[in-house]
């Protein structure tokens, strides 16, 4: 039963060989799209939102949504129901969410070296050198991020790999051949082992999607049905957080005990406030002065308060015609759309995002315009961080009394 993990970079001809290696052994080839395809159907997650995720880019409100977590663990779990059907060749850069514990599975890395790519790339596809060098770094940089996301390397390590082939040295006949031999040498693992790994490493990913509920920094080990999980994130109350780790894993099928470890990205934080929010809020911070709105945002960090920035009111009318902001503190005097004009379209296109008005610049005029054009409150800077966070917390609560009268209508 062979499984194979072909990683290759851009224009290093790995398609022929993939393909002779897929006839050879009788396996099929399962592609990332695929994986992302399966993925978002199966688990009911959007595709784009799962692409994101691969390529390394930022998902907005991830502390409320918890979505690059689930998109994670759902991955993994497709990927591991593949593995456990056997006889299959992953070509792509999601197969290395596979853990070393795997060790049924032969990794193979197909690469040359850049100027042979950029030739051919340029011979493939008739476009200019210019083109094709863009195509490759753009290539390279989602590549090399996801392998240092998923194994802290970077994604041509041939560390990595059990097998490294040179296409600008080896033929196809000769690629295929040598990996072949590989793949012979560990055929020889007994099936119980095999069996195991593919069910330890299943029962993982069902485990942290489970566990996605409770943000990041949750990872889980499997051993017939006992559940190691690391605990490797700042945690208020870790006795209580321990229990709600346990609970959750718990409830998921095929397993039979929990216990919890830590991890070395664990602290306790000294700052506790009582502030008692259900869910995260997600909060726009708005402000052309870079270094003030970035500190704003790391204090109110420290309050249990996350939030996304934007540094001009174009931005800020882009982000929440994409995002479910629900409160945005808002900076008036910004070059380009200024406050007031950002304030006015805001409250027209999105009517129940509350927008809090944070200004050095204001005037009482300035302040009855925004009261007047339904702005939650009007503050000054230098901000004070205990008003502004307590008047969070109660544009916070009108946004829960509004759903819940929708809720009830």
């Amino acid at each position: 039963m062979s499984v194979l993990l072909i990683t290759s970079g851009i224009y290093s001809n790995a398609k022929e060989r993939v393909e002779k290696l897929s006839n050879k052994l009788n396996c099929r080839i399962i592609t990332d799209n695929e994986i992302i395809e399966k993925t978002a159907a199966k688990h009911n997650i959007k595709e784009a939102t799962i692409q994101k995720v691969v390529e390394s880019r930022k998902i907005a409100f991830n502390d409320f949504t918890h979505e690059n977590e689930k998109c994670t663990a759902c991955l993994k779990k497709t990927i591991a129901e593949h593995i456990a059907k056997g006889d299959c060749i992953f070509h792509g850069f999601t197969g290395h969410m596979i853990p070393e514990e795997v060790s049924h599975v032969m990794r193979v890395l197909i690469i040359t070296d850049k100027e042979t790519r950029i030739q051919n790339g340029i011979t493939a596809l008739q476009l200019s050198e210019k083109e094709i060098t863009k195509n490759i770094a753009e290539a390279d940089k989602h590549a090399f991020l996801w392998t240092n996301t998923i194994a802290g390397k970077k994604a041509w390590d041939n560390s990595l790999y059990d097998v490294v082939i040179p296409t600008d040295k080896i033929d196809t006949s000769e690629s295929v051949n040598l990996i072949i031999e590989q793949v012979e040498k560990i055929s020889d693992i007994s099936e119980n082992i095999i069996k195991k790994e593919s069910s330890d490493f299943e029962l993982t990913a069902s485990v942290e999607i489970a566990l996605s509920e409770a943000g990041k920094g949750l990872f889980a080990e499997a051993d017939n049905g006992n559940i190691v999980v690391t605990i490797d994130k700042k945690v208020l109350m870790l006795s209580s957080f321990q229990q709600k780790v346990i609970n959750l894993a718990q409830n998921v099928p095929g397993v039979k005990s929990v216990e919890t470890k830590i991890g070395k990205n664990y602290y306790k934080t000294n700052i506790i406030h009582n502030y008692d929010f259900e869910t995260p809020m997600r909060i726009l911070l708005v402000d052309d002065e870079k270094e003030f709105v970035q500190t704003l945002s790391e204090r109110l960090k420290m309050r249990q308060f996350t939030s996304e920035i934007a540094f001009n009111g174009e931005e800020a009318l882009e982000f929440t015609s994409r995002e479910d902001t629900e409160v945005m503190v808002l900076d008036l005097k910004m070059p380009g759309i200024d406050g007031l004009e950002v304030l006015k379209k805001v409250k027209q296109t999105k009517p129940d995002i509350e927008v809090i008005i944070l200004t050095g610049h204001g005037s009482d005029e300035d302040r009855k315009k925004c009261m007047e054009l339904g702005a939650f409150a009007y503050l000054q800077k230098p901000a004070d961080i205990d008003l502004l966070t307590s008047t969070m917390q109660q544009a916070y609560e009108k946004i829960n009394i509004k759903k819940n009268l929708h809720a009830a209508d």
